[in-house]
């Protein structure tokens, strides 16, 4: 795939086989939950963006079924009120992490998962077709957990491995990519502390754990 970096590496970064994530897009560390809302990225694209979202649901509520619900298909609006506003949205995220730190997978990374909407980094728009998008279970203004933040440092940590493109500089929020439409993961996210766990979470730390498995 044009997509894919050309290194072989069979090397083990956080338990995930490296090699096999360039040609699979799936992430063993994760609870499969796949999504029908992707596509193909566009010919010749490069994975080289990494967007942190941050979503609940109910609005500012944590843990249940609603996130899963969503991004599959299967919301029922007459649950919650603010269901009814959203249910008939067809929208995804490559992974989700839940308070707990365990992640969820929905799309592959290889594939254009429907995160970002209209956006735009650095002059390029449409960041769907170049990006990973990771959804953090939270809100806006309440700070995310320790948990979350370990394995996102993981999580991107790998994805870093297997799409090196992904550098440091290409790390960014929702907001920052459609400003004035969205404003997550907000200012409860610390960026500064984000970074400080990416180097924890570095290979050969032993004091930074893999993501668990699964869901609560």
């Amino acid at each position: 795939m044009p997509h894919s970096a050309s290194d072989h590496s069979s090397a083990t970064v956080h338990g995930e086989n490296i090699k096999a994530l360039r040609e699979t897009g799936r992430l063993l560390a994760a609870r499969w939950c796949p999504s029908p809302n992707y596509g193909p990225r566009p010919e010749g694209s490069t994975i080289n963006l990494l967007v942190v979202h941050s979503i609940s649901l109910p609005p500012g509520q944590f843990g249940g079924p609603y996130i899963e619900q969503f991004f599959t298909n299967d919301l029922n609006p007459s649950e919650h009120p603010y269901f009814s506003t959203i249910a008939d949205m067809r929208v995804s995220a490559h992974a989700l992490i839940r308070r707990n730190g365990s992640v969820v997978q929905f799309v592959s990374l290889l594939e254009r998962a429907w995160h970002a909407g209209r956006s735009s980094f650095q002059g390029v728009d449409e960041c769907n077709d170049f990006s990973i998008g990771i959804e953090l279970e939270g809100a806006d203004d309440i700070p995310y957990t320790p948990e979350q933040y370990r394995s996102l440092a993981e999580l991107t940590t790998v994805i870093r491995s297997a799409w090196p493109a992904v550098t440091s500089e290409r790390m960014t929020g929702h907001c920052d990519i459609a400003p004035g439409r969205k404003t997550d993961p907000g200012p409860a996210f610390d960026w500064p502390g984000f970074r400080a766990s990416l180097q924890e979470a570095q290979p050969g730390n032993h004091s930074a754990e893999r993501p668990r498995k699964g869901a609560e």
